[in-house]
């Protein structure tokens, strides 16, 4: 079963998804056997690996030793084309529909193209919609765009839906890494009435009450970052 009709398949029926997501530049190699022990004993169902700002080979050097230690699927999430290996088991080819840069629009999936057909990387097109968290991200940094307003709702749910109607198999609501509070439940709820594809929310979650509540909302898949890099008890804190 492919990874994708695998989630399909966990909606369908319910499941909650957790992804976990791990930025190459906030992990060192000879801490991940440890940090992997923990996500497997954990609720966690994916591994996310990637970042805004990623040197050349870093992504592929900790992909390598993240797969030595876990069976969980393992996806990029790439800042870059750089950030492109094999060594994954997919990639969520992200169209950053949220902005209006046509490189990340599609610039960067032309430019990725000739690295993706020499790989066997599943790849599930994703529609990738920042909104705004009372702070600069890395994401609106380096694609040099704006984030979308957390008070027009109804924007939100229109360039959501825009996304699936224009093909994208998942739809990801990213408040950024270190968001400083999570995307309101009311928001996540609007899309997720919307859309007939698998919802992702990502940015600011940090407690068990939080994370529920983006399930609640309609979440079928959830992204911890931060919470987890700054204490890595934080699955055992929250498990379901």
């Amino acid at each position: 079963m492919t990874i994708y009709s695998h989630i399909k398949k966990s909606v369908a029926e319910g499941n909650r998804l957790l992804a976990v997501l791990i930025d190459p530049d906030k992990i060192e190699l000879n801490k991940v056997e440890d940090v992997i022990a923990k996500i497997n004993q954990s609720i966690v169902t994916h591994i996310f690996v990637g970042g805004s700002e990623v040197g050349e080979g870093v992504t592929e050097t900790l992909v390598k030793a993240i797969k030595k230690h876990t069976t969980l699927p393992l996806l990029l999430f790439p800042g870059d084309v750089s950030q492109i290996t094999d060594e994954a088991d997919g990639i969520l080819f992200l169209s950053l529909i949220s902005g209006r840069n046509p490189d990340y629009l599609i610039g960067k999936h032309v430019e990725a193209v000739s690295k993706l057909t020499k790989t066997q990387l599943e790849i599930l097109p994703t529609g990738y919609v920042l909104i705004e968290n009372g702070k600069q991200t890395a994401v609106e940094r380096v694609s040099n765009t704006k984030p979308l307003a957390r008070n027009n709702i109804q924007h939100i749910v229109n360039t959501a839906k825009a996304g699936q109607l224009l093909g994208q198999q998942l739809i990801y609501l990213e408040a950024g890494s270190g968001a400083t509070h999570p995307i309101e439940p009311e928001i996540i709820s609007a899309v997720k009435k919307q859309l007939q594809v698998p919802l992702i929310v990502g940015g600011g979650i940090r407690s068990k009450t939080q994370l529920n509540a983006a399930y609640k909302a309609g979440a079928d898949i959830v992204v911890i970052g931060t919470a987890f890099e700054n204490n890595q008890l934080f699955f055992e804190q929250i498990k379901l």
